[in-house]
């Protein structure tokens, strides 16, 4: 006779495999009326395009303004922690989710049998496209991506006569990690006729670059990322180094908040802008 603690788990996943059958099946029916995302870049693509009521839940780091260009618009959501239980109970229809995060969590929804949707993360302003395209399609949005895409285009065709010639640029982060040419940031710096000289440290996603190569390459134009910090971190520390000071003061630089270049969307346009106004005098200050 099977103990009763077991009996009353496996009647639970029984009825939430049933359920999430049911809701699967609806989904496949018709347009998803409960959403709920779990990762910050579908977090921001959903709050774009969703039509209203239609996106139930957002990550709780979506409401990080640090890290989401959309943190304001975040607050009117119910807020989650990626947990499968919290999801569940919520009865989604379909649950967005970036490809490489909440891995138990997505294993565990479809394994109740609920509709997870998984988008890889963007390397480019195209693959925003690509991607605010899909999740139009699956919330029966077509319109309302297209819009969103449209407004995108038109920021860079504005943004066409801001060229800065063949100038050399690197990024340089926290615990000097830099990004490539095959990354969202290293694509908008590209788009501005930027030459990223990560490629000459070997780098063409996400790497280090060691202070003595970033002062070698002497780059015309030097990105930092989040210029403010709550607390002095070891991570840091190379921004204060007197070789890194006396690079930035041979060289332009420029902030870019990186929730301009974490996810794909509208926000990397205005990212763009904000290098370009920095660029050219600007003093963009953010």
């Amino acid at each position: 006779m099977p103990h009763p603690a077991h009996a009353k788990r496996n009647a639970f996943s029984v009825f939430a495999a049933c359920a999430g059958f049911f809701l699967f099946s609806f989904t496949a029916w018709g347009a998803p009326q409960r959403v709920v995302s779990i990762n910050l870049c579908t977090d921001q693509m959903a709050m774009l395009v969703a039509g209203e009521g239609q996106l139930l839940s957002v990550s709780r780091l979506a409401a990080d303004p640090a890290i989401s260009a959309m943190a304001e618009q975040a607050e009117g959501y119910r807020l989650n922690d990626g947990l499968a239980e919290q999801v569940f109970l919520m009865k989604p229809d379909l649950v967005l989710a970036g490809s490489y995060t909440t891995r138990e969590t997505v294993d565990l929804l479809k394994r109740l049998g609920i509709a997870v949707a998984e988008f890889q993360p963007e390397a480019s302003l195209d693959d925003a496209r690509h991607n605010l395209e899909r999740i139009g399609v699956l919330l029966d949005r077509k319109q309302a991506a297209a819009d969103v895409i449209a407004a995108m285009d038109e920021g860079l065709a504005g943004l066409a006569g801001t060229l800065h010639g063949e100038r050399t640029a690197a990024f340089y982060y926290a615990n000097g990690y830099t990004s490539g040419k095959k990354t969202l940031a290293g694509d908008m710096i590209e788009r501005l006729g930027l030459v990223n000289i990560a490629s000459e440290a070997g780098v063409d996603s996400l790497g280090r670059l060691p202070l003595e190569r970033l002062v070698m390459a002497a780059p015309d134009v030097i990105v930092g990322g989040d210029a403010d910090y709550e607390a002095p971190a070891l991570a840091q520390a190379g921004f204060r180094h007197p070789a890194f000071v006396a690079a930035t003061e041979r060289s332009d630089y420029v902030n870019l908040p990186s929730r301009y270049t974490i996810c794909g969307g509208p926000f990397n346009v205005a990212g763009i802008a904000l290098l370009a106004e920095q660029l050219g005098g600007g003093g963009a200050d953010e």
